[in-house]
């Protein structure tokens, strides 16, 4: 129960942080049979996915050490679904990851926002 509340409380920064940022959030947690993206947003022409990995303490790591190629490789696949579903969007999109860091419900955070992943 307590990782699905970290979830959505990182999920819920990352999203104020894109608006902060300029961007639109088009969707959140859209399911396919490969997984969900956590956030869909839009910024100018540019379609964003986002992965969002939240971590309470270093225990575990960093976040961004848990976006692995095989979560890449679900994401990659829920995105082309989406892209199937909704073929007016052209081939400008990309992935990026948004990694939380802090005390669940802290003020103040450390976001990063890693642009455009590519694993090869």
């Amino acid at each position: 129960m307590f990782k699905n509340e970290v979830g959505r409380w990182g999920e819920d920064l990352a999203c104020k942080y894109l608006i902060d940022m300029g961007y639109v959030i088009l969707e959140r947690n859209y399911h396919t049979r490969y997984g969900e993206i956590d956030i869909i947003a839009q910024l100018h022409d540019q379609l964003i996915f986002v992965e969002v990995k939240t971590r309470t303490s270093k225990h575990f790591g960093y976040p961004e050490e848990a976006y692995t190629y095989s979560k890449n490789d679900h994401l990659v696949n829920s995105i082309l679904i989406f892209l199937e579903c909704h073929p007016e969007i052209k081939d400008n999109w990309q992935i990026d990851l948004i990694s939380i860091e802090g005390k669940y419900l802290a003020s103040s955070p450390l976001i990063t926002h890693f642009q455009n992943l590519v694993m090869e």
